[in-house]
């Protein structure tokens, strides 16, 4: 019989020599001394004896800051090797905190290369004791923070620049929101006036507005009114707001008029993807010269209802029924209301600012200061002056603090008593 050769268990030497060739290979890197791993390890090393005296130093810190082996080994101490005001931290802080602490890690220092330069590195040093406990020298480790520090800067200076440019913001948000204002209110002989902006945050440009200017001889027209949103969009609302009803009180200064065609130009401007609107008050301002004081008739499109301080110490508010937001709907229900002021009366118009305004006074920061707050405080400033009340308005939001986060304006206008009630 022939004998057969089996060939289906032999194997190749080769495949045998691969996994053996490969296991030598990373003993050999396993087997670095670890006086190389210390030379040039990613990190500096260096010793010193415990009065700073450089006992040893690797190769990668010598490359680093460019000096000899014998430049530094029992010549120099640690703090040879630091800036002015690095030595000046090390004596007062790093070194009492290392011998009361025993290590002291991550500070950062600048150490002087050979050649004036400075290489900035973050400092981790330990305190190695002998068997008795008694301190040897002290080990420390110095990386490179060279990268670092240039991330660090570029973070202050990107840091910088949006300060600068939110200054700029807040800046351009102020002076627009200055334009938005009347510089001046008009004087109404007989009729003292005062008004207040509140602005909740100085990064926007809100939306609220007012005004008082004369209208033919012996009429003012005044209004007070808040366009939703904020920001440069809200800005031009408030901006066509204004213009539209100076100009359609010269034309027609029925209340329900001006804010009629003032609806009928924001319905037309703003419709679409982007629709804009506002509520708003408006008054026609006319003095009495048979019982004395003013009348005053009001239009309201959606707008807070304003607050009237009686000169006998009552207090409550007008009325303005079928009032509807302005620019939403292509004809709204306006409705005027006529009412006399006496003299010692005082009327407050607001925007919601103040009325949603959260207290303080609740933890959960929820609760709005409300129009019944509002009524209250109207009943305990009564009777009063225009002046007063827009002085006890500016305290009452501050106490609010953080808790008005909507812009909020006032207007204030006062009838003063005669002499002859003045002495009553």
């Amino acid at each position: 019989m022939c004998a057969s050769s089996d060939t289906g268990g032999s194997k190749d030497p080769a495949e045998d020599a691969a996994p053996v060739h490969e296991a030598a290979r990373f003993s050999e890197l396993l087997e670095d001394s670890a006086e190389d791993l210390y030379e040039h390890a990613p990190c500096g090393y260096f010793s010193t004896l415990l009065d700073g005296r450089i006992s040893k130093v690797n190769a990668t810190l010598l490359d680093w800051l460019g000096y000899e082996r014998d430049d530094l080994v029992g010549r120099k101490h640690f703090s040879d090797l630091l800036t002015v005001g690095g030595r000046l931290y090390h004596e007062t802080h790093f070194a009492p905190l290392l011998r009361m602490q025993g290590e002291i890690s991550g500070i950062a220092l600048e150490l002087k290369a050979a050649d004036g330069s400075r290489l900035p590195v973050m400092v981790t040093s330990t305190i190695k004791s002998g068997s008795d406990g008694q301190p040897l020298l002290i080990r420390t480790t110095v990386f490179d923070a060279r990268d670092r520090r240039a991330y660090e800067a570029e973070l202050l200076r990107a840091r910088q620049e949006a300060d600068r440019e939110r200054d700029r913001l807040k800046l351009l948000n102020t002076t627009l929101q200055k334009t938005l204002l009347p510089p001046v209110l008009a004087n109404v002989p007989g009729l003292n006036v005062a008004a207040h902006y509140h602005i909740a945050s100085p990064d926007e440009v809100g939306g609220d507005f007012y005004d008082l200017f004369p209208l033919a001889a012996g009429t003012w027209g005044l209004f007070l009114g808040d366009v939703c949103g904020k920001g440069a969009a809200a800005a031009a609302v408030t901006s066509l707001a204004r213009y539209t009803l100076r100009a359609a009180a010269v034309y027609d200064p029925d209340p329900a008029a001006v804010l009629t065609n003032l609806n009928t130009v924001l319905n037309h401007e703003y419709q679409g993807t982007d629709p804009r609107f506002c509520t708003v008050v408006f008054g026609l301002l006319a003095p009495d010269p048979d019982r004395g004081g003013f009348w005053i008739t009001l239009a309201s499109g959606g707008h807070p209802p304003a607050l009237l301080m009686r000169a006998d110490g009552t207090a409550d508010y007008l009325t303005t029924p079928g009032g509807q937001l302005i620019g939403v709907l292509p004809d709204p229900q306006i409705i005027t209301s006529t009412v006399h002021l006496t003299p010692g009366d005082t009327l407050l118009l607001h925007t919601d600012g103040l009325t949603e305004a959260h207290t303080q006074a609740v933890p959960s920061g929820k609760e709005r200061y409300g129009d019944h707050a509002l009524l209250d405080f109207g009943r305990s400033l009564a009777p009063t002056t225009a002046a007063d009340t827009v002085d006890a308005v500016r305290v009452l939001l501050d106490t609010f603090g953080t808790g008005v986060d909507d812009d909020t304006a006032v207007l204030a206008i006062h009838v003063p008593p005669t002499l002859s009630e003045g002495q009553k």
